[in-house]
């Protein structure tokens, strides 16, 4: 952690929605005139599409199981090393991974590919992270250590698979088959390196439907915000404000001494009261810490 450098973090699982909570952060940022480096977890996985192809293929020869869950495909080193040096020196080294043929065009690049290691740009507030890993500690790594602000998006597992197989088929051209099969490979992984990060967070966001979601692999449709209900988890110890938000947000209750549940057509009112004034806790605390440098450099 760092109070000059700081870095937030929101974590979860593929189809968990940290895609959607980046767009809540990105208007926060620009309401509180906050410059971010915006960093995707899926930059650190270790192969390209083809090359991850081509693991699978292996792993299955030899009885194995090789995901983008664990730490066979993706490089926790590089990943703490981003961390590190921008908590240190507010600068590091990142990369981008392109899922779509959008994304790659621009790069004449084809999709499932990486962009070229690239020096983030200077004068950023603050480190910005979505993906997979942003509180993972493992026995060589421990990512979660360097991270001032860490965000859980946990909807229910049966929730994540519909929206994970409706996404990668819909807008990622893969087949149900597909994407359920590497539901089904992935599992240990998920166990080992996913969950065990929801430990760790400041807050949890978990999105609970109220519609029956009892078979995902059989869903054609993801669950809508309307039709679910988002229980929001605070760190013991945490200081929250319960009345002024059950009074703030409509339909709002309390399921226990540090948990809010909301409506889920009020998630992004629930994140923007909740995060905005953590936000602005963390730049107050960067200014102070810069203030303080001046001031003993003209010492």
């Amino acid at each position: 952690m760092s109070a000059r450098n700081p870095i937030i973090a929101v974590t979860g699982s593929s189809g968990a929605g940290t895609s959607t909570t980046t767009d809540s952060f990105e208007h926060i940022f620009r309401s509180l005139g906050v410059t971010s480096a915006t960093v995707e977890g899926d930059s650190f996985h270790r192969y390209s599409r083809q090359e991850m192809d081509l693991e699978k293929r292996k792993a299955r020869e030899d009885n194995r199981n090789i995901s983008y869950f664990g730490d066979a495909a993706n490089d926790f080193d590089a990943l703490e090393t981003l961390f590190k040096d921008y908590s240190e020196t507010g600068k590091g080294k990142m990369r981008r991974y392109l899922h779509t043929f959008d994304e790659a065009v621009p790069y004449n690049q084809m999709p499932g590919t990486f962009t070229p290691w690239e020096e983030l740009g200077e004068g950023t507030d603050l480190l910005f992270y979505e993906g997979l890993h942003g509180g993972v500690v493992t026995e060589k790594n421990d990512v979660a250590q360097h991270v001032d602000l860490l965000i859980g998006m946990v909807p229910i597992v049966n929730l994540e698979w519909i929206q994970k197989i409706v996404r990668d088929t819909n807008h990622r051209g893969h087949s149900r088959e597909a994407v359920t099969g590497s539901i089904v490979r992935s599992m240990e992984d998920y166990i080992s390196y996913i969950t065990p990060q929801f430990s760790r967070t400041h807050i949890n966001f978990q999105r609970v439907p109220t519609v029956d979601t009892s078979n995902p692999f059989s869903a054609k449709a993801i669950p809508t915000l309307d039709e679910s209900f988002v229980v929001i988890r605070f760190r013991e110890g945490t200081k929250v404000d319960f009345p002024y938000y059950l009074n703030m947000i409509d339909g709002a209750f309390m399921s226990r001494v540090n948990t809010l549940v909301v409506p889920g057509g009020k998630m992004g009112l629930a994140m923007e009261l909740l995060l905005t004034p953590l936000i602005q806790d963390i730049m107050a605390k960067k200014h102070e810490a810069n203030k303080q440098l001046d001031w003993m450099s003209d010492l």
